[in-house]
């Protein structure tokens, strides 16, 4: 007979075992599944090409045509659902088609499910309408935020905003870049840097934006007063702080005409400067305005490719810096939920 223990247990007391059951959950946990997706508007196809190729990837397939009686037709040829789209549109001439254009992307976008949508607007348009300097004007800047927010848009990037008001239009986040490390580190590449440099703000709203180029630079500090008798006129009165027999450099966040940095360039040689240059983030120059430039009293003029330029009347005193990369490297903080303010050590806010 085989040894053993026999487990009993008392009438009314039997134990059986539980087993837990199993329930659903009110999720199904899925792996991340982020998808980076750049699509680019007709405005400025070159400069979405170059970030696409900083970032790795293929400019999305779309379809983007104009129908006879000038109506924008949009439609995306892949699938974007769950997506992070950035759409890559400027506001450079034609200023309205290319924005219509930009919040039928958006919308499209939004249609057609995509998870987060990102306008990439590298020239805002109607940023320097941001206010009422007469009575009976619209405040144009405010009326684009709000467009891009009812068609759809989830975030904007943009660069070198004329105001940094026009920030506080949004509601949506909005990630502001600059130019100006790219301006720093081509004029220190001349050698263009020290005591014999001073920086030149073409007015006092630019003051601020001057100064901080002065202290990348290690360079003296001035500013020019100037009034406005005309949408596209300028007048210079004075110039305070020490230009004579220096290199001025004056920048700018845009220019439409020319005519400030031709104004500023004449008034910095009769106040004794050696020499002038200018840089301008959006140059928005026709063909005339750019021989009048190449005409003026100015070393050299630095630009950046936020809005095309036609290299068949780019003077021959002109350099153009891309923010290809600038724009990209953003583009993929976004995506990864990363700092934007990294970028620059935190000294993106000009204003």
């Amino acid at each position: 007979m085989e040894s053993g223990t026999i487990e009993q247990s008392l009438p009314g007391l039997d134990v059986q075992s539980v087993v837990p059951e199993m329930k659903t959950g009110h999720a199904i946990p899925l792996a991340p599944k982020k998808r980076l997706m750049v699509f680019a508007g007709r405005s400025h196809p070159e400069l979405a090409a170059k970030m696409a190729e900083r970032l790795g990837v293929e400019l999305g397939e779309i379809e983007l045509t104009t129908f006879a009686n000038g109506e924008t037709y949009c439609r995306y040829c892949e699938s974007i659902r769950g997506a992070d789209v950035f759409l890559v549109q400027t506001g450079c001439a034609p200023v309205d088609q290319n924005l219509m254009e930009l919040l039928l992307m958006i919308q499209a976008a939004k249609l057609a499910s995509a998870k987060r949508i990102t306008a990439v607007i590298p020239w805002f348009p109607y940023s320097r309408q941001d206010r009422k300097a007469k009575p009976r004007e619209p405040i144009s800047g405010r009326l684009v935020a709000d467009m891009l927010q009812l068609a759809g848009a989830d975030r904007v990037l943009t660069m070198d905003l004329h105001a940094g008001q026009v920030q506080g239009f949004f509601t949506i986040p909005v990630d502001h870049m600059t130019a100006l490390p790219l301006f720093a580190q081509h004029f220190r590449d001349l050698g263009l840097t020290g005591e014999k440099i001073v920086s030149v703000a073409p007015d006092a709203g630019r003051a601020k934006y001057a100064l901080r180029f002065a202290e990348m630079i290690s360079a003296d500090f001035a500013i020019m007063h100037k009034t406005r008798p005309a949408h596209d006129e300028v007048a210079i009165t004075e110039v305070t702080g020490g230009v004579r027999d220096k290199i001025a450099i004056v920048g700018d966040d845009v220019t439409t005409t020319g005519s400030t940095q031709i104004a500023g360039a004449t008034t910095l040689r009769e106040h004794g400067a050696t020499e002038v240059w200018m840089f301008v983030t959006h140059s928005l120059l026709d063909a005339e305005a750019l021989q009048q430039l190449a005409a003026a009293e100015i070393t050299g003029i630095v630009v950046t490719d936020t809005v095309p330029i036609d290299p068949m009347h780019q003077p021959p005193n002109m350099t153009v810096l891309t923010v290809s990369g600038l724009l990209a490297e953003t583009i993929m903080n976004v995506f990864a939920d990363e700092s934007v303010s990294a970028i620059f050590g935190g000294e993106n806010q000009l204003f």
